[in-house]
């Protein structure tokens, strides 16, 4: 007889995950056990020649073999556990899967310090990886400044830290998150009630953080079921009474909006909130890709700039890899607010995506980015310039991923930057009727001077 259906589901999941991350070549190729003996030393110790020997003398002593080398550690694995249903249940199948697969299972938890008896808590937690049978296992104890953002977020930073920490320090080549599908669908519907744009409805990846460290192996599989899990495996849990408190907003979101939707529209919200993350990441995937294509091709470094070559007005002609062709300027008479007259002498622009060669698709900003001679790279009066008339000719989805990262390279904190900010300078380009400068988060000021936008770090002299 086989397992629970409940333990069934979260075995196949991390065993899944665990083979993608074999799949990938990670740090843990260039661990070697301590125990196999270190390789031969290199440099001149190694290689100077000895004295020559006399026939007569006594015959020298056999010369050593070399030590074998030393065999390479199997891939460490680690997962973050709260002690919580979803991660013990992660923990427990985990243990269950990697000796199987030939690799190592450690665990590491956390200490927010946050209330009364946490530190007792995570020793309790690590205590309970070790009888699954992980090691390493860690218990971090970290602290938790006060921010801007809220302790949801600053708990968050703190925790992700040490998870690096730790990964770092023992070469770990991945660590696994209890995320479920639950938690997928809180994330959209908290995207959608901020009016977010497609990023942030795509919720969490299942592959994130520095050469893919974090893992999600449950963003398909649901609450109720790891907690099926660990009841039918007998693991004992522990409920952060914060997942209850309707003084933070995730978990109103939990306890209050979602059965509320689920109410009033029937079962399945949850696994459609989901669905619609997966959706709209890839749409996200493309959009930011194609936004690359134009960044690389147009993106003009301040060296440029200044470059003799460089008169200041010619535009250079891109082109998108292998996907991409050229396309005429848009008519001056088609731009919001340009100036009549004849346009650009035979200046193509670079277009790319799914639908290139479609005027409808007039692709990209042939002179996107910019930065005036002598301007530093950070710091005040750093300067980023676009072309309206090929920005213009860009569909708003890709126009915007360019406004949005001309602004965050003017100096405006990405976290402060938002969807109201990004369409503003939208309408300086679309509704041009002879606005003021708009001021953005962190002192950046954007104006429409002529031809161009320029966006542009302090104000100006």
């Amino acid at each position: 007889m086989g397992p629970h259906p409940a333990v069934a589901a979260i075995r196949l999941a991390v065993r899944r995950t665990l083979h993608d991350v074999l799949s990938v070549p990670g740090p843990q190729a260039g661990q070697v056990a301590a125990a196999g003996g270190a390789a031969p030393a290199a440099g001149p110790a190694a290689t100077a020649p000895t004295a020559a020997v006399p026939a007569a003398s006594a015959p020298t002593a056999p010369t050593p073999r070399a030590a074998a080398p030393a065999e390479p550690l199997p891939p460490l694995v680690l997962v973050a556990c709260s002690g919580g249903a979803d991660s013990m249940a992660l923990a427990s199948a985990l243990a269950f899967e990697a000796p199987r697969l030939g690799v190592r299972a450690g665990g590491v938890t956390v200490d927010h310090g946050l209330q009364a008896g946490s530190a007792e808590r995570a020793e309790d937690v690590a205590g309970r990886l070790t009888d699954l049978g992980l090691a390493p296992v860690e218990s971090v104890a970290v602290r938790i400044a006060r921010t801007s953002t809220g302790p949801e977020a600053a708990a968050r930073e703190a925790r992700y830290a040490a998870l690096d920490e730790v990964a770092e320090r023992h070469g770990a080549a991945a660590v696994l998150l209890g995320h479920t599908r639950d938690d997928q669908a809180e994330t959209v519907l908290l995207g959608l009630a901020r009016g977010s744009g497609t990023r942030s409805l795509s919720g969490m990846a299942a592959v994130s953080g520095p050469q893919g460290r974090y893992r999600r192996p449950f963003l398909g599989v649901d609450r109720q079921t790891t907690r099926k899990a660990c009841m039918v495996q007998s693991l004992p849990v522990w409920d952060d009474p914060h997942n209850a408190d309707p003084a933070y907003t995730r978990s109103r979101v939990r306890h209050e909006a979602l059965p509320a939707l689920e109410k009033a529209l029937g079962k399945g919200v949850i696994e459609a909130l989901a669905r619609t993350a997966q959706l709209s990441r890839d749409d996200a995937d493309a959009l930011d890709a194609w936004t690359d294509d134009a960044e690389r091709a147009v993106l003009r470094t301040p060296q440029q700039a200044a470059s003799p070559e460089d008169t200041g007005d010619a535009a250079p002609v891109g082109r998108f890899e292998d996907t991409c062709q050229a396309a005429p300027v848009p008519r001056a008479e088609d731009v919001p607010g340009a100036a009549p007259g004849p346009r650009a002498e035979a200046d193509p622009v670079a277009v790319c995506g799914p639908q290139a060669g479609s005027d409808a698709a007039a692709g990209a900003v042939v002179r996107s980015v910019t930065a005036q001679p002598g301007d530093p790279v950070a710091g005040s009066d750093v300067r980023v310039e676009l072309d309206v008339a090929r920005l213009f000719a860009l569909p708003p989805a890709v126009r915007r991923r360019v406004l949005r990262r001309a602004a965050i390279e003017a100096g405006s904190p990405p976290g402060s930057l938002f969807a109201r900010h990004i369409e503003e300078m939208d309408r300086l380009l679309t509704a041009w009727r002879g606005q003021r400068a708009l001021n953005l988060p962190g002192r950046v000021e954007v104006a429409r001077q002529g031809g161009r936008l320029v966006i542009r770090h302090g104000s100006p002299n």
